[in-house]
């Protein structure tokens, strides 16, 4: 008899939706997916598979202001980037500064390393002098 390709099962919870579906995903012996049960829709599947192949996470930090009534602004990637980026990115927004005022949803960075994915303002910065 043949030896039988090696699996490991991971348990995971889902996060798509407020359900919680509790999620068993096999991976091979290289960690590669092969399956998921547990799910209660297709969502699920395609959360696990994702969570395993090339997990995405949004971004949530700050980032300086210039002549606000608040040192900092918050700021977040508006989808998910691949988490294999995140230092990267944190190095990039790091860098940079933006000048009050800074209006909730504006557009602090566009297309953060090539991810098509756009860094935003998440709280309003008035100027100094109140406008």
């Amino acid at each position: 008899m043949k030896n039988a390709p090696k699996t490991k099962m991971m348990d995971m919870t889902c996060v798509v939706c407020p359900i919680g579906c509790h999620l068993k995903v096999t991976v091979d012996e290289n960690g590669n997916f092969l399956s998921v049960t547990g799910n209660r829709c297709p969502r699920g599947e395609a959360y696990a598979k994702e969570e395993i192949t090339d997990p995405k996470r949004v971004l949530p930090t700050s980032v300086k202001v210039i002549g606000g009534e608040l040192p900092l602004t918050s700021v977040r990637t508006e989808k998910a980037i691949p988490k294999r980026l995140i230092f990267s990115a944190m190095k990039v927004i790091k860098s940079i500064q933006v000048n009050a005022p800074v209006k909730r949803g504006q557009i602090i960075l566009e297309n953060i390393l090539d991810t098509g994915v756009n860094v935003i303002a998440t709280r309003t910065v008035k100027k100094q002098n109140g406008k």
